[in-house]
């Protein structure tokens, strides 16, 4: 089964730096990165600005790719509840940017897109990094972890989204 033009924007939010990353179906049926990278804010900043730079770097993605879908990482607490806090408000901001581009939006946890690119739950970020940088073809290491992760959930979208068109 063909998802052709297929174009997925894949985000590790945060707010400092939102990692993204953009993939696009071939005509063989395999995903290729487009670009990817991180949307970095100033910490001199106030939180508000910061928010408002985020929400433009994601509008200029989806100017730029045009993708159809856009995938986010489901936030995941562990220590520090301020800062999951934060990141929360930028992943709503980075959603209403992509409702209002009327892109199909998926949501993943950190355990479904390890599972979905390396087959295991647990996987650690170096296997993580390693098997995005085979399937997409990306030569070396990516360099920042944050791109690697938005990689990876975009996969973990075209993944899921190959599964339901197949069961259709």
């Amino acid at each position: 089964m063909s998802l052709k033009n297929e174009i997925i924007l894949g985000i590790d939010p945060g707010f400092g730096r939102v990692g993204f990353g953009v993939i696009e179906k071939t005509k063989t049926n395999e995903w290729k990165a487009l670009d990817y990278g991180c949307i970095e804010t100033s910490r001199k900043k106030k939180f508000v600005d910061r928010l408002v730079e985020i929400d433009e770097g994601i509008k200029f993605l989806i100017k730029k790719y045009k993708p159809q879908r856009l995938a986010i990482e489901k936030l995941f607490f562990s220590k520090n509840i301020t800062t999951g806090i934060e990141v929360g408000h930028a992943r709503g901001v980075i959603m209403l940017s992509a409702a209002i581009a009327n892109l199909e939006i998926d949501e993943f946890s950190p355990p479904q897109v390890k599972q979905a690119i390396t087959g295991y739950g647990g996987a650690q970020k170096a296997q993580m990094q390693k098997m995005v940088a085979m399937i997409l073809g990306i030569k070396g290491k990516i360099k920042s972890d944050d791109a690697a992760d938005a990689l990876a959930v975009a996969l973990c979208a075209g993944q899921s989204l190959w599964i339901k068109k197949k069961a259709v």
